[in-house]
């Protein structure tokens, strides 16, 4: 085999792309459909709670099409990352949908379910044997910690799904795993350059966000050859340049010249990307260069508490003038009608003001002058869902009334968008374990379970 086609989706299984566009990647012949459907940009709740951020309405509507031409073509179809954040309860709902249609459909095939929910215990014995490091700004796992976390993922390279491929399976739904492994792994059996192979399932795995008009939501194809790549977007009114491919090789990287994979790294350097027609453009140089050791990323979230927030806005200048003492003084007021109530520090009040320093808060590097208005998203979070309704009713109370110098209203000159003003938020969870393991043998972490749709 001289060329490899492959057909990427979408971005994120359930964010949608044209049907015209799989049509036109279906005519192209690829040999493999995939798509990657998890992330942590939405936070640790997913992971922590099991719920999904693409829902599996949307996920059936994405999934459908896709498993009904790949049948029908007679090429594997590949999802990785189920539900988000790719633990077991994400596994199983998307497991159920792809049963779901394939009864609707009369779909009948060799499927495989790739386990990465990582047991506490195995975490444990490789703490103990030192073989667990965190990454950069991550503070050492303790045992504690371990004890708090909720779930834990490992990041699946290209093994486990290269073992699903040779098992015969026909659809591979797996759990947490690189994006590129999605795509990287069957080039792999077929002795492709991995440098190549990788960089182009790096471009891939947001489908066509490298391409103009910017487009997660749409499909992409890659042709990978022995000594270059190429990348097309399907919606025929899209293009790729230079330029967009190039910038999108960067994305999500700390370095602009490597490409970090579990088993080693894509050397950038020597990278050429050239426009072949209006459409396509060419990769080549790309070159892979394996590490010493083999370490998989690993993913944990423990429950903080539970959250209640409220929304406000204000256009006074008195009040926009005195921020910084209402914001003070209101957390002083706040916590003095707590005490008695909730035991310090089991709870913690947060205001954030959109219009100043609301994303960057302390770390603001260019402070501008307040305009003529900001938000106010007000939050408490505490041990109880209750705890938190009154902890942040106080703080709501203590900002509409909060005392300032040269004040003349006795009420809070704050504008509420929604009635009742308090809306429970729910279960809070942070990242507990953002940590690499060490191990020679990755597919140990991630049992591949075969079975018959």
């Amino acid at each position: 085999m001289d060329e490899l086609r492959i057909l990427s989706l979408t971005g994120n299984l359930g964010y949608g792309y044209r049907l015209k566009s799989l049509h036109n990647g279906i005519a192209a012949q690829p040999h493999m459909i995939g798509s990657d459907n998890g992330s942590t940009d939405a936070g640790p709740y997913y992971l922590g709670s099991g719920d999904q951020l693409t829902k599996p309405f949307q996920v059936k509507r994405d999934l459908k099409p896709a498993l009904i031409e790949a049948r029908r073509l007679g090429v594997p179809l590949i999802v990785g990352s189920a539900g988000t954040a790719g633990g077991e309860p994400h596994l199983q709902v998307v497991l159920g949908i792809l049963c779901e249609i394939a009864r609707a459909e009369s779909l009948h095939f060799r499927a495989a379910a790739i386990h990465a929910e990582i047991p506490k215990s195995l975490v444990r014995d490789a703490l103990a044997g030192g073989r667990v490091s965190p990454l950069p700004g991550v503070p050492e796992l303790s045992s504690e910690t371990l004890d708090r976390t909720e779930r834990i993922v490992g990041q699946m390279g290209t093994e486990p799904f290269e073992a699903a491929l040779e098992g015969g399976a026909e659809v591979i739904i797996a759990g947490r795993s690189c994006d590129t492994a999605i795509y990287t792994a069957m080039p792999n059996q077929h002795g492709f350059d991995l440098g190549l192979a990788f960089h182009m399932a790096k471009i891939m795995e947001c489908g066509a966000q490298c391409a103009l008009p910017l487009a997660a939501n749409d499909s992409i194809l890659g042709t990978l050859r022995r000594d270059h790549f190429l990348v097309q977007p399907l919606d025929a009114g899209r293009t790729v340049t230079p330029e967009s491919v190039a910038a999108h090789s960067m994305y999500e990287q700390g370095n602009p010249f490597e490409i970090v994979e579990p088993g080693g790294k894509v050397d950038l350097t020597a990278a050429e990307y050239d426009q072949v027609d209006p459409r396509t453009v060419r990769v080549s140089g790309s070159r892979w260069v394996p590490n010493s050791k083999y370490t998989v990323k690993l993913e944990g979230a423990a429950l903080c508490g539970y959250a209640t927030v409220a929304m406000a806005g204000s256009r006074d200048p008195a009040i926009l003038a005195n921020l910084p003492i209402i914001e003070q003084e209101a957390r002083r007021m706040a916590d003095g009608n707590l005490e008695g109530v909730l035991e310090p520090g089991s709870y913690s009040l947060n205001i954030r003001v959109y219009g100043r320093d609301a994303v960057l808060g302390p770390l603001e590097p260019k402070p501008q002058p307040l305009g003529h208005e900001v938000g106010l998203l007000l939050e408490a979070i505490a041990a109880t869902q209750d705890e938190a309704d009154v902890a942040l009713a106080l703080l709501r109370s203590s900002v509409l009334h909060c005392p300032f110098p040269g004040r003349k209203t006795t009420a809070g000159n704050l504008a509420f968008p929604f009635s009742p003003s308090d809306i429970r938020v729910g279960p809070v969870y942070e990242f507990s374990v953002y940590h690499l393991l060490d191990t020679e043998q990755p597919l140990e972490l991630f049992p591949v379970e075969f079975f018959t749709v």
